[in-house]
């Protein structure tokens, strides 16, 4: 039996739904850690299946590093206004900013496979898995500029 604390708990770390939570804790007999993995693994295969579904909305986000000498702007896509207007979506927008700021990447392709400056456990493309398991829509990284002096 899974308690609902232990199923709180996973919810708060990962963001993932209730439902989903207890899913993966009964697959990982109470275990955690094997939970989280779970849950990664059903982000990346949701991700997949949505993968061809249409970007009709998003956003653009920015970053100015404090030394005024680095910005960046970026193109975030999603499937609706809806999810575009989330504050899970506007944080995954804004931690690719500062991705792109720190890392420098040349192109959508060499962002998606970079180490996440935060957990180098995660890749980019891990973190975008990761908001669509949540949101349950398409997110795609569309254009994005880094402007150094």
């Amino acid at each position: 039996m899974i308690s609902p604390e232990a199923i709180k708990n996973l919810r708060t770390q990962t963001g993932c739904s209730m439902v989903e939570c207890k899913k993966a804790l009964e697959q990982a007999q109470g275990d955690e850690t094997r939970a989280r993995d779970f849950l990664s693994a059903s982000s990346a295969q949701l991700a997949a299946k949505k993968s061809e579904r249409q970007i009709k909305a998003g956003l653009i986000d920015s970053y100015i590093h404090s030394n005024r000498k680095i910005g960046v702007l970026l193109e975030l896509g999603c499937e609706t206004d809806f999810v575009a207007r989330n504050e899970i979506f506007k944080n995954l927008a804004h931690e690719l900013c500062l991705q792109i700021s720190a890392m420098n990447p040349e192109n959508v392709d060499e962002l998606l496979g970079q180490p996440f400056i935060k957990d180098p456990q995660k890749t980019i493309q891990d973190l975008i898995n990761e908001a669509v398991g949540k949101l349950g829509e398409n997110i795609k990284v569309g254009k994005f500029v880094r402007f150094d002096i």
